[in-house]
């Protein structure tokens, strides 16, 4: 099967979809059980599973990672790879072909720099660093999906302008669909997504449901870092139950032991 022409399939059909965001191989088996029809991973929840913060996990740890993800159930998923191995045009290129042999049926590439002093790249080398990428997805075998991320509202550039400029380039250097993650104004977000043609992925809004930012023109509604930061939430409501109450309420919340055992035996 080609995940990744599975992966395309859904871009092409009607209405939005949800992605979700696992971060270990439990959670992705989990979530698939549930009945997503494709998963993606997330940098900063993996990040948080190790207890390191966001950024700090290197290219060739994350694509293990990544792989590990690809392969624990039959559905697509997709890798948040940051910018990718490295900041030159090459790099880019050779992200594409470091997910591809990882199992990834897509992956997106982030025109962040990781410097703080200077986070977004330059218009014409995020530009380049796109259709580098671009050009290495159009020469595997397989088909593949490249999302191109413009990073300007997580980064205090909320430049709406700027971030369609730089998707419209993104989207003819060749990417196949086009993120901004952090706008959460639903008039920008039918604004941006007005403004190309190719699909558009949008982080979840609290307070917007699939319908409306399916109105607004969103294809993919992804979670981020939301499942996880949901998950360790709920861990620090239990932790407080227990010792401000001292009750174990929470437990009655959880998943069934052997649901888990018997869901988990059925996939190893």
């Amino acid at each position: 099967m080609d995940k990744g022409a599975v992966f395309r399939k859904l871009h092409e059909a009607p209405g939005a979809f949800i992605i979700p965001n696992p971060w270990d191989i439990g959670t992705s088996k989990l979530l698939a059980s549930f009945g997503f029809e494709a998963l993606a991973t997330t940098s900063a929840g993996y990040a948080f599973s190790r207890g390191r913060p966001d950024g700090d996990v290197g290219f060739e740890e994350m694509i293990h990672h990544c792989r590990d993800l690809a392969h624990a159930t039959g559905l697509p998923v997709s890798a948040d790879l940051e910018k990718g191995k490295g900041d030159s045009p090459e790099s880019s290129g050779e992200t594409v072909f470091a997910a591809e042999a990882a199992g990834l049926a897509g992956c997106s590439l982030e025109d962040h720099t990781g410097e703080p002093d200077r986070p977004i790249y330059d218009f014409s080398h995020a530009v380049e660093r796109v259709t580098a990428a671009a050009e290495a997805a159009r020469a595997l075998k397989g088909d593949f999906v490249l999302t191109a991320r413009s990073e300007n509202f997580l980064w205090n550039r909320p430049d709406l302008d700027d971030t369609i400029k730089r998707l419209q380039a993104f989207e003819k250097a060749g990417a196949d669909v086009l993120y901004a993650p952090g706008i959460s104004d639903i008039e920008m977000i039918r604004t941006l997504c007005s403004s190309v043609t190719k699909p558009v992925n949008v982080l979840a809004v609290p307070g917007f449901s699939v319908a409306v930012l399916a109105e607004a023109g969103a294809k993919r509604i992804s979670l981020g870092s939301k499942l996880t930061a949901y998950a360790f939430g709920m861990m620090e409501r239990a932790s407080r139950e227990m010792l401000g109450q001292g009750t174990f309420e929470f437990a009655r919340d959880g998943i069934a032991y052997a649901k888990l055992q018997a869901m988990f035996g059925r996939e190893s």
